[in-house]
């Protein structure tokens, strides 16, 4: 089993999406074992965006992703990873394919509705930036 982080980021929230994004993830095998709403600060977005730090959308992103609330959750099942960044669909929701949650709901490529880790690597730190092991409950 692997484990990953997702975010139903605040344009998501706002247009309430959070229960069609969850529904996507579990109808396609993907337990939610960690979950909670939280309203980032400009600093705690820029932390969890750090490796992003020198490209020019940094600044947009990072005032973005603390305009509002977003739901963090930790997604586990087989190739988690990958699975959920397929549902996702493309950062782009031009290029997303059919179906996916950017093509179906996303305005923009910042404005996409959820984020997605991309690696394990990745999905290591995200996890351990929003949650602790006890709140992580497998199944």
């Amino acid at each position: 089993m692997e484990r990953t982080l997702s975010i139903v980021k605040p344009d998501g929230v706002g247009a309430n999406l959070i229960g069609e994004v969850l529904r996507r993830f579990e109808e396609n095998g993907i337990s939610v074992v960690a979950l909670r709403m939280i309203h980032l600060s400009k600093k705690q977005a820029e932390g969890f965006y750090h490796v992003h730090r020198e490209r020019p959308f940094f600044g947009s992103l990072t005032d973005f992703m603390s305009s509002g609330p977003c739901v963090v959750m930790v997604l586990e099942g087989e190739e988690a990873i990958s699975r959920v960044r397929a549902i996702m669909g493309a950062t782009n929701p031009e290029e997303a394919d059919p179906g996916t949650i950017r093509k179906d709901f996303a305005s923009g490529i910042e404005k996409n509705i959820v984020h997605g880790s991309d690696s394990p690597e990745s999905a290591a730190y995200e996890i351990g930036y929003f949650f602790n092991q006890l709140e992580i409950n497998s199944r």
